[in-house]
């Protein structure tokens, strides 16, 4: 056969000695009433000739495009590329591909950036959100779209979610710093808008130093980084105003990254002169000198089960009923929180 001519579906069936309408079934995965020696055949002859279906062509006749879009709010994250590799592995697994985009946190182009996956026809959406753009959704799933939130989860009475357990989870890490005698706690944070995880963790935080600390020794700092903002101020003002043993919980691996940046430029010794912990188990965390305490989610996992979860909807697998996933984080203990008090 000449190596540039395209092969097309007409090459295999000749190759293999069946017809096309049985490579197309077995391309559908519809292997009914065909034997084990058709299937290895149609295989071999479409490894030999290198033949790539024209899945365009395909998903007209079809109308299924075998591809779902994926929102995700900030692609510079690492949080989000771990996200985006559980997706990829359950799309992989049962023959979908993915749309990416990167809203940058903005909930316009959030917006704008959902309507152009449509326009693409994929088949359901998962959605890393701003915290924005409910409406929207809504009305996409309203009309037999699909969706899917991780992480950042809206209306999950509504809307099918994975997420993981913040409010526990930040729960036990900030009761674990009070047992181990750190009695000035500050929650480092990015400027909420309408992001849920940090909204949870944040109450997490004050409702257990409300219940175990006095009020004058905790407090909340957020920092905007649209508005050029650092955490310098923010750490010399705790450092300056509170007194004890003192401690900062951040809200992600961001926030805590920055924590530890500021601290150095600032010469404090951690942990002598302050406890560090906070969110997201990112390989330098147990690297750092003398190893910085994290949550571990389950990014990977969440990306997984919710490319699980929206493939079974649209493949009808799953009951009507919307389901809403929360997975366990892990409290990873090490140096940066350890006190002989």
């Amino acid at each position: 056969m000449d190596k540039n001519k395209k092969v097309v579906i007409d090459d295999v069936a000749k190759m293999a000695g069946v017809s096309k309408a049985t490579i197309s079934r077995y391309l559908n995965g519809k292997f009914e009433y065909m034997s084990q020696s058709t299937k290895e055949r149609i295989g071999d002859a479409i490894e030999k000739l290198n033949y790539r279906p024209n899945n365009i062509a395909r998903s007209l006749k079809s109308n299924k495009s075998k591809l779902i879009g994926v929102v995700i709010a900030d692609l510079t994250n690492p949080f989000s590329s771990i996200i985006i590799k559980g997706i990829g592995d359950e799309c992989k697994t049962r023959g979908y591909n993915m749309v990416i985009v990167n809203s940058d946190n903005d909930e316009t182009e959030e917006q704008e950036y959902i309507k152009s996956l449509l326009d693409q026809r994929v088949e359901g959406l998962i959605v890393n959100s701003t915290g924005y753009n409910e409406k929207l959704l809504l009305e996409i799933k309203s009309k037999g779209i699909p969706i899917v939130m991780v992480d950042r989860t809206l209306c999950e009475e509504k809307i099918d979610s994975v997420t993981s357990n913040n409010y526990d989870s930040t729960t036990e890490t900030i009761n674990y710093l009070i047992d181990v005698g750190f009695n000035s706690l500050c929650f480092f944070t990015e400027k909420e808008k309408n992001v849920r995880p940090r909204k949870e963790r944040e109450r997490a935080f004050l409702d257990v130093c409300g219940k175990r600390l006095d009020k004058s020794s905790f407090s909340v700092c957020s920092v905007d980084y649209s508005k050029g903002g650092n955490l310098d101020v923010n750490l010399c003002k705790f450092l300056n105003n509170y007194t004890g043993k003192k401690a900062i919980f951040a809200v992600n691996g961001v926030i805590l990254l920055d924590t530890l940046a500021a601290a150095n430029k600032l010469n404090v010794s951690i942990p002598k002169d302050l406890g560090i912990c906070g969110y997201d188990n990112w390989g330098w965390a147990s690297l750092i000198p003398p190893g910085i305490t994290t949550i571990s989610q389950p990014s990977y996992e969440m990306g997984f089960e919710a490319a699980k979860l929206l493939l079974d909807r649209i493949e009808n697998e799953v009951s009507q009923k919307v389901i809403h996933k929360q997975l366990n984080s892990k409290l990873e203990i090490r140096g940066s929180t350890i006190t002989n008090v």
